[in-house]
């Protein structure tokens, strides 16, 4: 497979997997990419068409970057507000067990 046909195929898939919220993939392809983008610059010099195909996989990639940071965001906070509401949470427990057994 030529690179350019490679680039855009890396990017079809890094973009399904982004848009999918499906990070296992997204980290296989991270992976992917870091051993095949090395392998397909040893390979000489870049064609224009090349390029473009490169610098469209790098902006997918920062999409992919950018949606994992913001559930990373999204995640530390509810795992915050999780931990700011545990009495309550543990307080909510022990009175539905009470409820339950009569006591």
């Amino acid at each position: 497979m030529d690179r350019q046909a490679t680039l855009l195929q890396l990017g079809q898939q890094l973009g399904a997997a982004t848009a999918a919220n499906d990070w296992a993939a997204m980290a296989a392809m991270n992976t992917l990419m870091a051993s095949s983008l090395p392998e397909l610059a040893a390979q000489g010099p870049w064609l224009p068409a090349e390029r473009a195909a490169l610098a469209a996989l790098r902006e997918l990639h920062l999409a992919a970057v950018a949606k994992v940071d913001g559930s990373t965001v999204e995640l530390g906070q509810h795992l915050a507000d999780l931990a700011n509401n545990r009495e309550g949470w543990l307080a909510y427990a022990l009175a539905s067990g009470d409820a339950e057994t009569g006591t």
